[in-house]
């Protein structure tokens, strides 16, 4: 006998609906506190043994004069940062020799020069310059001297960009003398590239910089302060963006900065207008939003899509391929 099929009534299927809802909140409820509590781990300092480092070249440029604190490394928003750092090095990221265009360029992290944000703007951007066929080096420069204890360093971070949010900008020269142990640094990385030139397969001609927040000043510090490093070409991400003295021979540039930046984003880019009045190359993306500090993390913003556009922008001025190769 076929047995007859009863289907639930619809306050039946209200009442299971009703009971499916509430299930579905209260493991919601219950995801919930792990979640917020696995983003709150995450964007704690967690101090973390000093890595291996593995291939880093001492720079020659000495300990930092006056040190007492010795280096040490912290992890924080899934990325690595060392701090206290007293001596230099260049790390190299070298490209396949099948896709090497001879081209290189410098990575500077920032971190207020007072920690150095090695995965986010160090070891991920050479890694994926490499992938282009770039020779990518990243600078760990000697830093200012921070509390050795964890507590004490956060403090200083909280006070130092909060200052730095309301400070006047320095002027370039002002800077340069502020940053005589950072410069050094630089140029003895151009010049140990240079040196090793034949052994890296590079054309010394094309050797450029790039950095961010702090490593960005950086770099406008090493292109307009100093006269031995020389670079072919700059990319100055979410630095600041103030009007500077142009030399006749700057090189290209590539700035990129969110508008919501607290630190630099709601002060003038007269920087550009002064490399457009040099009449030199100049390219400059203002996103809409992407905070300070988006370096390779993905995000939801396009100023996510600052290293795509920047390595169009390398190809546009013949980096990614060998030179004397015609571009299409």
């Amino acid at each position: 006998m076929k047995q007859e099929m009863k289907y639930p009534s619809r306050r039946q299927w209200v009442h299971r609906l009703c009971l499916g809802h509430l299930a579905a909140i209260a493991v919601a409820a219950a995801i919930a506190p792990s979640l917020a509590q696995a983003q709150e781990d995450k964007d704690k300092m967690t101090p973390i043994a000093t890595p291996a480092q593995t291939g880093a070249i001492e720079l020659g440029t000495g300990p930092l004069p006056g040190a007492t604190a010795r280096e040490s490394w912290h992890r924080q928003y899934g990325s690595e940062f060392a701090r206290n750092v007293t001596v230099a090095t260049l790390t190299p990221f070298l490209p396949d020799p099948a896709k090497a265009s001879g081209a290189a360029i410098i990575v500077a992290p920032g971190g207020g020069f007072r920690t150095l944000s090695m995965d986010n703007e160090g070891y991920d951007v050479a890694r994926a310059l490499a992938a282009k066929g770039i020779a990518a080096f990243v600078i760990k420069y000697r830093l200012r001297q921070t509390p050795a204890d964890m507590a004490g360093f956060e403090k200083s971070m909280q006070d130092m960009f909060t200052g730095a949010a309301r400070a006047p900008l320095p002027a370039a020269n002002d800077a340069a003398m502020d940053l005589a142990p950072q410069l050094a640094d630089s140029t003895a990385a151009f010049r140990l590239i240079r040196n090793r030139a034949g052994q890296w397969h590079i054309d010394p001609d094309r050797i450029g910089m790039i950095g961010f927040s702090a490593g960005a000043m950086l770099t406008m510090a090493t292109t307009l302060a100093t006269k031995d490093a020389r670079p072919a070409f700059i990319g100055n991400i979410y630095g600041p963006l103030g009007s500077m003295a142009v030399p006749k021979d700057a090189p290209p540039m590539f700035a990129a900065i969110a508008a919501d930046d607290p630190l630099f984003g709601n002060r003038d880019f007269k920087l550009i207008d002064d490399w457009r009045a040099a009449r030199r190359p100049v390219e400059f993306h203002l996103y809409e939003r992407g905070g300070h500090g988006f370096g390779m993390y993905p995000k939801a913003t396009t100023s996510t899509g600052w290293f795509d556009a920047f390595a169009r922008w390398l190809d546009m001025q013949g980096m990614l391929k060998p030179r004397g190769t015609a571009r299409d």
